[in-house]
């Protein structure tokens, strides 16, 4: 029996690349330009599968140009870049690879929230030296604080367990109460006045984006803190760099940019940023699960089984 065609949009580990090849007839249409447009034309005819990661999802074009395709695997938990009601139009699953990030997510999180609340970026530059004998700045505790998190899904709650553990006063925003004994407050600007510190985990869509706008910055005010470990649709990235630029907030800790890698030059320049780039599920432990996962979801696919993680 021939193996299915896979199209594959994107490079992956060693260890996702070399059992995708034993089951697939894999095509690397990321090795080639994807504006080669005879490339595609050539076996899209044949293509029954299409594995990618979340923040490019499948080209609408590339959609459109495959079809007989039956499957779209997703190497993450975003899946915001594929079209999804043409998926479910055309019966095309899709698939994610959730909750084997969540952990990570959840770290960096916190993690992001105590370097910027304690300046560790700046200390350990201070450190470095020249240490004069003059005291580095006073900065913020975290225990205790204020925290606001919007979207409570598996990563915001998670978050919300590892802040509890400092004794945070923790509120969230989601689309209805969970009953869970954390504050709810459904309006956004709500959860950001009340708010020392503003984690965003909010999955983006259409409701999401821009979801923290100039309102909500203004909310957060002088002493807040902002932290996205979501997508970068959720914030309105001008309305921030003002906000930081002007001293609205107290400063924001990032890991997703709009056009990253390709930063605006105006966050660089900000002494009140934490930025990262873009690697909240970067370590070795999630990546090898989440490749296990998107191969299992395909191998379900395959052989007729229910799938693991289906989207659609």
């Amino acid at each position: 029996m021939s193996k299915p065609v896979l199209l594959q949009l994107c490079p992956f580990p060693d260890w996702v690349q070399a059992p995708l090849a034993q089951t697939h007839e894999v095509i690397p249409l990321h090795m080639s330009p994807l504006s080669d447009a005879k490339l595609l034309a050539d076996i899209a005819p044949r293509v029954r599968a299409i594995a990618t990661h979340g923040g490019l999802g499948v080209p609408s074009e590339i959609l459109a140009a495959c079809p007989a395709v039956e499957i779209v695997a997703i190497f993450g938990v975003g899946y915001d870049a594929v079209d999804l009601q043409a998926c479910r139009a055309r019966g095309i699953r899709v698939t994610n690879t959730p909750d084997v990030l969540t952990e990570d997510c959840a770290d960096l999180a916190v993690g992001m929230l105590i370097a910027l609340a304690r300046g560790i970026v700046k200390a350990e530059a201070f450190a470095r030296g020249p240490w004069t004998r003059a005291s580095f700045p006073l900065q913020r505790r975290v225990s205790g604080m204020r925290v606001g998190i919007l979207g409570l899904g598996r990563i915001g709650v998670a978050v919300a367990e590892r802040l509890a553990g400092f004794g945070c006063d923790i509120a969230y925003s989601a689309r209805s109460d969970r009953g869970n004994g954390l504050a709810f407050v459904p309006d956004p600007v709500e959860l950001a006045a009340r708010s020392e510190a503003l984690i965003v985990t909010a999955l983006s869509n259409a409701e999401t984006r821009h979801i923290v706008d100039a309102r909500v910055l203004q909310a957060l005010g002088p002493r807040g803190f902002l932290i996205n470990i979501s997508r970068a649709a959720c914030i309105d990235e001008a309305a921030l760099l003002t906000a930081l630029e002007t001293g609205a907030i107290a400063g924001a800790a990032l890991d997703v940019f709009e056009g990253e890698p390709n930063l605006d030059p105006r966050f660089l320049a900000l002494p009140n940023v934490v930025l990262q780039p873009h690697h909240a599920s970067a370590t070795t432990e999630t990546r090898q699960a989440m490749g296990a996962l998107m191969l299992a979801n395909l191998a379900a696919h395959f052989a007729g089984a229910s799938l693991p993680t289906p989207v659609v």
